[in-house]
């Protein structure tokens, strides 16, 4: 088992969650790219003159995040309705990640509790877990604020607020991401952070921000966890 990371759990009394990666694939029966060339559809609609870079975007929630910047409440609040509305369809088709739900119910049966905090909609989250049998393990779920991208990680707002509703220090709070936006989230917000390297390039760069552990299948997790409740 991975000393650090039965250490680092042994250490802390909560979990949370990022949402897209650790639980799932959100995008796996709707790619990503199809729904951020959807959002520069609905962009284009409102009249605006979308730059080569933006409408060659693959990522839906670095166009959400683009079009906040560009300072227009209202096609903010378009792009944000309909990433909501395909982040809804995106979690029938979504594809769990090994070892999540393992992960989960592991948690709850070490007396741990867990929460979600997903730059994706909480409605999309919240719907997943309701058809995977997971709500009632998860509690609360945070997720990104209505159309104001700039409070999305790597911002620790929805990580702090997870935090508050656990009635936990930071300090006694660990966090599992897979991208750089959940550590640095983390690191500002004062909880630990586990790493989830799904892919090989992810290691070394987990390590250089600062992860408490890395960690390369979900499965490591739930072994620990499972070896703390036996234990």
């Amino acid at each position: 088992m991975n000393a650090d990371l039965g250490r680092l759990l042994g250490e802390v009394g909560a979990v949370l969650l990022d949402f897209d990666g650790p639980v799932c694939s959100i995008f796996a029966g709707y790619p990503a790219p199809l729904v951020a060339a959807e959002l520069v559809d609905v962009l284009r609609q409102h009249g605006v003159d979308v730059p080569p870079d933006l409408a060659s975007e693959p990522d839906p929630l670095e166009v959400l995040r683009r079009t906040g910047a560009a300072g227009d409440h209202g096609i903010t609040r378009a792009v944000e309705d309909a990433l909501c509305a395909a982040e809804r369809r995106a979690v029938e088709l979504a594809e769990p990640t090994p070892y999540g739900r393992e992960v989960i119910v592991a948690a709850q049966q070490a007396g741990m509790p867990v929460a979600a905090v997903s730059n994706n909609s909480a409605g999309a989250v919240a719907a997943y877990l309701a058809a995977h049998r997971l709500a009632g393990y998860v509690s609360p779920v945070i997720g990104r604020a209505y159309a104001d991208p700039d409070r999305m990680k790597p911002n620790p707002e929805p990580i702090l607020q997870a935090v508050r509703a656990l009635g936990r220090p930071p300090s006694q709070c660990v966090l599992v991401g897979d991208s750089l936006s959940d550590i640095d989230g983390a690191r500002a917000a004062g909880v630990r952070v586990i790493g989830y390297a799904n892919r090989p390039a992810k290691v070394e760069m987990f390590r250089a921000a600062g992860a408490d552990a890395v960690i390369t299948s979900m499965g490591e997790i739930a072994a620990a966890l499972i070896e703390r409740i036996s234990g």
